[in-house]
């Protein structure tokens, strides 16, 4: 797909501006959260069932997630625009593989993964160009291949951009990126809505998908 570098060179250097800062406050993220625990665990159930390549978790940031789905046993890998957060990634988790690139450009051949994560990253896409990410995600997936993405709700029925601390950023309906997956070749299997913790200001989304 055709990218706009303008998005997407600024969404990296805001994350390399504050990759430091922004590891040490995820770090323990899932810790406090077993509802946000329980949907990575039953993509890694999925996937392992399938029992066939590897999985992406596509704006891995620091690398905690990938490292969360490699000790539920499946073999991943991430990649992220920031070159500053691959860094602490790789040097958090020597053993894991960490590559800078784009999800919506990804150096992947055709059906190559059986899973992808994208934990808070499609949040910052701008919505007119969402689609053809939901495209690439499913040129990589095998066929039956599992989608996991993770996202701040929209409750008034419409998207919405917000006041991210790092990069612009959008809230969507569940339904209306339900729709966009299923538009790009994607089936729903389950999905997750969960009020915001202390010290969360929105609603979490949580999408679990199916490749035709």
């Amino acid at each position: 797909m055709t990218e706009s570098p303008s998005y997407l060179s600024a969404t990296a250097e805001a994350y390399d501006a504050v990759a430091v800062r922004y590891a040490d406050f995820v770090r323990d993220g899932l810790d406090h959260l077993p509802l946000d625990r329980a949907i990575v665990a039953a993509f890694a159930d999925f996937v392992s069932a399938a029992g066939v390549g590897p999985v992406a978790e596509l704006g891995c940031g620091p690398g905690r997630i990938t490292a969360h789905l490699r000790d539920l046993g499946l073999d991943v890998f991430g990649v992220d625009l920031s070159p500053v957060m691959i860094d602490i990634a790789r040097e958090a988790y020597p053993d894991l593989r960490f590559e800078v690139g784009s999800m919506g450009a990804l150096d992947l051949a055709d059906g190559e993964l059986s899973g992808i994560v994208s934990w808070y990253s499609v949040i910052h896409i701008p919505p007119q160009e969402l689609p053809p990410y939901f495209a690439e995600f499913r040129r990589v997936l095998a066929p039956g291949g599992w989608l996991l993405l993770a996202f701040f709700e929209s409750e008034g029925g419409s998207m919405l951009a917000f006041d991210h601390k790092v990069a612009p950023a959008y809230r969507w309906p569940i339904d209306d990126l339900a729709a966009l997956a299923r538009e790009a070749g994607f089936d729903e299997v389950g999905r997750m809505l969960r009020e915001p913790c202390e010290e969360e200001r929105y609603r979490r989304g949580h999408l679990l998908m199916r490749s035709r």
